[in-house]
């Protein structure tokens, strides 16, 4: 057997395919020291590192907003009493604890819903504000029959009479932006002693409306004509505002 060179053996160089082959058995490559390996992250080549840190504003802006419209639909399915913030951020594809890191509490989370859903009211309330005092009935009534109209901002609407009726968390929440927002607004261009009370009938004859329109649905007024409904019921709730 003389003459034969063993693979791995004294006469193997580093580079040969004979080269750092063990002698404990074919196919067992033992790694030559003077080759440098790169390294390779965990979950195999191409994959990235995971990033460490807060994610990048974009990203968070993204996960916020999925969070809160999986809270509006949890909140609008199961009302306020059987919403979890584990529910929330399961329907949202995200950790519980990411839930608490932007909102805090399943009441705060809740608050947040709402402030979203009652956006186009503060967006629109100015055009209520700004009109004539003898006009402010029309336009408060054509805006919230407006919301309830459109499916868009109908179904966030929804969530929140529907808890708010079930649970007194949910109703203080919804008191303080109505109220503060709103409300106490109107009664500020009234001038007159009862001003408050006024706003809150007025706003009590448009939400008892929506309640029975798109909520019970009890007919003929769940299927009658929006105009229709706003020619009849502007009048009634600016007697309210500034009736005798």
């Amino acid at each position: 057997m003389t003459g034969t060179t063993v693979p791995g053996g004294p006469d193997a160089v580093p580079g040969d395919p004979g080269a750092g082959t063990a002698s404990g058995g074919p196919g067992e490559s033992v790694p030559d020291p003077s080759v440098t390996v790169p390294h390779t992250p965990p979950g195999g080549p191409g994959t990235a590192p995971r990033r460490r840190g807060r994610p990048p504003r974009a990203e968070s802006a993204d996960t916020r907003d999925r969070i809160l419209d999986a809270a509006r639909e949890e909140f609008s399915e199961r009302g306020y009493d059987k919403t979890s913030v584990r529910g929330i951020a399961k329907s949202a594809g995200v950790d519980s604890a990411l839930v608490h890191h932007y909102f805090g509490t399943k009441e705060q989370v809740f608050e947040a819903a709402v402030e979203v859903a009652f956006a186009p009211v503060l967006k629109g309330r100015q055009a209520v504000l700004d009109a004539p005092l003898e006009e402010v009935g029309e336009r408060m009534t054509r805006m919230i029959l407006g919301l309830w109209e459109n499916p868009v901002t109908r179904a966030p609407l929804l969530a929140i009479v529907r808890s708010a009726v079930n649970n007194e968390t949910a109703a203080g929440v919804f008191r303080r932006l109505v109220a503060g927002q709103l409300l106490r607004r109107i009664a500020g261009r009234l001038d007159l002693p009862d001003a408050e009370l006024r706003a809150e009938l007025a706003a009590a004859q448009l939400v008892g409306i929506a309640m029975i329109r798109y909520v019970i649905k009890v007919e003929p007024l769940a299927s009658a004509d929006a105009e229709r409904i706003v020619e009849r019921v502007a009048p009634v709730v600016q007697g309210h505002l500034t009736g005798r």
